[in-house]
C-alpha cells in the first residue's frame, strides 16, 4: 500500500509539471475591465478568484456584441450611455483585485472595528429574541433561498413560502379569517393591514375611516396618513 502511494504521489507530481509547461506555452487572454473571461496561466494558481468562475463572454464574442449594437468599444458604449455631465474621466484609485477569502479577511478586519453599543433610540427600534428553533429551521434554513442565485427576484419565491406558512398558522391558532404576515419594518407592515381592511371592506357604503391610536409610533403614523 505504501508503494502505490508513492506511485500515486510521483504521478500526481508528473501530471502536474507536464500541464504546467503547457499551460506556459499557450497565449494569455487578456482580461477586460468590462468583462472577466480568462485563461489561468499557471494549474497552481489561486482558484477562488472571480474571474475563474464567472462564465463571462470571451473577447470574440465581446467585439460581436459591440459590434451588434454599432460600437467599436466599450469605451464608445459608455460615452453614448451615461452623460457626459456625470461621467468621470479620471482613473479610479482602486485597490488590486483580491481572491474570494482575501476579500472575507478584510471583511473581517473592517468589521471587528464596530463597537457594540446599547441603543435607546426607542419608538420601535430594539434588539429581539428570536427562539434558537425558529433561527434554525426558517432564517437560518439555506432552503429557503439557496435554490436560486442571490440576485434573483425569484428568491422572493423562498421568502414567499415562509410567508405562507406562518399566515397559515396564524389563522389556525386565532380563528381568524385572514392574517397578514410582512418581512417589512413596523410602519409598512401597518400600511399592508390598513390596505387590507379596505379590500375586505369593498365598495360598499361611504369611504371608511380609518382609526389610528395616538400611542402608536409616529414614523408608523406617518406612513399610514
Amino acid at each position: 500500500k505504501s508503494n502505490s502511494k508513492i506511485v500515486n504521489f510521483t504521478t500526481m507530481i508528473f501530471r502536474s509539471v507536464i500541464l504546467r509547461r503547457i499551460l506556459t506555452q499557450r497565449k494569455p487572454i487578456s482580461i477586460r475591465g468590462f468583462h472577466a473571461s480568462a485563461c489561468l496561466n499557471d494549474a497552481l494558481d489561486m482558484v477562488d478568484t472571480f474571474t475563474r468562475r464567472h462564465m463571462g463572454p470571451s473577447d470574440e464574442e465581446a467585439k460581436d456584441m459591440l459590434a451588434t449594437v454599432g460600437f467599436n468599444s466599450f469605451d464608445e458604449l459608455i460615452k453614448s450611455t451615461v452623460p457626459a455631465e456625470i461621467l468621470t474621466t479620471k482613473e479610479l484609485s482602486l485597490e488590486s483585485p483580491r481572491t474570494e477569502s482575501e476579500a472575507l479577511e478584510r471583511m473581517k478586519e473592517i468589521a471587528e472595528k464596530n463597537k457594540v453599543m446599547k441603543s435607546y433610540i426607542g419608538t420601535g427600534y430594539f434588539d429581539t429574541i428570536v427562539p434558537p428553533v425558529i433561527l434554525r429551521n426558517m432564517l437560518e434554513n439555506p432552503g429557503w433561498y439557496t435554490s436560486y442565485t442571490p440576485y434573483q427576484a425569484e428568491i422572493a419565491q423562498g421568502r414567499l413560502e415562509m410567508l405562507l406558512n406562518f399566515q397559515t398558522m396564524v389563522v389556525d391558532l386565532t380563528g381568524l379569517p385572514m392574517a397578514v404576515a410582512s418581512l417589512l419594518d413596523e410602519s409598512s407592515a401597518a400600511a399592508e393591514a390598513m390596505q387590507m381592511c379596505y379590500a375586505l371592506k369593498g365598495k360598499r357604503g361611504k369611504k371608511p375611516n380609518f382609526f389610528v391610536s395616538n400611542d402608536v409610533h409616529p414614523q408608523t403614523i406617518g406612513l399610514i396618513k
